[in-house]
C-alpha cells in the first residue's frame, strides 16, 4: 500500500512539473529585480539580455550613463554600460535556461549564467564562477 501511495505521489509530482513547463520565448520581455532592469530577447537560437537599468548604472548627476570601464579589452572602455548586451547565449533545455554567459560590468569578469521561469512572471536565475553553488541568485519580475 505504502508502494503504491509513493508510486502515485511521485507520478502527480512529475506530472505537475510538466504542466509547469512554460514556452521558450516565455522568457522573453521587460524584467526588473532590485538591483537591475534587462529585456530579454531571442539571439538565433538562444536569448540574450541588455541591461536597461540598475542603481549604479549612472554618474553622480543622475543623468550621465558610467562607462565601461572595467571592461578588460581597452577599446570598449568608453562605451555606456546603459543598453550594453551582458547575457548572451542562454539555451532552452528541459524547462531551464542554461549555458548562458554574463558580463559583469562591475568588475568586467565573466560569469556562468541560468534560469528558470517559475510562473510566465516570475525568473529565478543564478550566475556562477565554476559552480552555481558558488554564484548569486537573483528573482526577477515581469515589467508589463
Amino acid at each position: 500500500m505504502k508502494k503504491s501511495i509513493l508510486a502515485v505521489f511521485m507520478l502527480l509530482l512529475s506530472l505537475a512539473s510538466f504542466a509547469q513547463q512554460l514556452p521558450a520565448d516565455q522568457i522573453t520581455g521587460v524584467w526588473q529585480c532590485d538591483d537591475y532592469k534587462i529585456e530579454v530577447f531571442k539571439a538565433g537560437n538562444t536569448y540574450s539580455a541588455k541591461l536597461l537599468w540598475s542603481k549604479e548604472m549612472f554618474e553622480a548627476d543622475g543623468k550621465t550613463s558610467k562607462k565601461d570601464v572595467k571592461n578588460p579589452n581597452e577599446k570598449l572602455r568608453s562605451r555606456s554600460v546603459q543598453g550594453l548586451t551582458h547575457i548572451t547565449d542562454l539555451v532552452y533545455m528541459e524547462g531551464e535556461y542554461v549555458d548562458g554567459k554574463l558580463y559583469s560590468v562591475q568588475d568586467g569578469n565573466m560569469y556562468s549564467f541560468k534560469g528558470k521561469l517559475k510562473r510566465p512572471n516570475e525568473l529565478e536565475t543564478r550566475g556562477y564562477k565554476g559552480i552555481p553553488l558558488m554564484g548569486k541568485s537573483f528573482k526577477w519580475k515581469r515589467v508589463q
